[in-house]
């Protein structure tokens, strides 16, 4: 399989900061709305689930239908870099411990407050699981592409998007590599960093709202 970075240097991923900075935007528009008009605690759940939801369909949205081509250019050029990924992936880490609290909480309210609770609590948990994923597998793409490879997906193409979306949701769920082979050194770190963020959400925050759910539900 060929790897080659295509000639050309990487432009500014302007492109790219918009649409972090829109998603950014209209959460706090949504938070703002929550806050002017219910219980001030729900407003700040209320914009991450916005600004994560957004950016995970846009970001989907934009590269489900690329080829192989298209992913390599894409990827090269329009990763948001490992800064602003990690910067992202601390917030979305905080923000399910936050989305647990949430529920902590709607276990202790009753009739309306604690369904609407309940399901913002989920909604941002479930938002901050996805998104780390999605953020991975831009992550893996331009790995890849940026480099030699990494990744043996055994198969004669190129990989698309959805190549390196089966790589990073299984990681999610499984902590572990399936029927690909990891073959570089940058690509196994990466690797290790997504599995223990991954074991946080699924070991901790996850089973901690399976339990906080069933409590709630026993409630009513």
């Amino acid at each position: 399989m060929s790897t080659t970075r295509p000639s050309g240097t990487r432009p500014f991923h302007r492109l790219v900061l918009v649409k972090l900075a829109a998603c950014v935007v209209l959460g706090l528009l949504a938070g703002l709305v929550v806050l002017l008009t219910w219980r001030p605690e729900a407003a700040a759940v209320s914009g991450w689930i916005v600004t994560a939801g957004i950016y995970c369909a846009w970001t989907w949205a934009s590269v489900v239908r690329m080829d192989a081509v298209e992913t390599r250019t894409h990827a090269t050029e329009e990763d948001t870099g490992r800064g602003p990924t990690d910067v992202i992936l601390l917030v979305a880490s905080v923000a399910s411990l936050v989305g647990v609290g949430v529920l902590l909480a709607a276990s202790s309210q009753k009739g309306a407050t604690a369904i609407i609770e309940t399901g913002l609590g989920v909604l941002c948990v479930a938002a901050s699981w996805v998104l780390v994923h999605v953020l991975f597998t831009m992550r893996y793409a331009r790995l890849y592409y940026d480099g030699d490879g990494g990744v043996d997906f055994n198969q004669d193409e190129d990989p698309d998007y959805q190549d390196f979306a089966y790589l990073s949701f299984t990681l999610g769920m499984t902590y572990q590599v399936s029927d690909t082979a990891l073959t570089s050194k940058t690509i196994r770190r990466t690797v290790l960093r997504h599995t223990l963020i991954s074991y946080l959400l699924g070991a901790v925050v996850l089973a901690s709202t399976v339990n906080l759910l069933a409590s709630i539900a026993s409630s009513f």
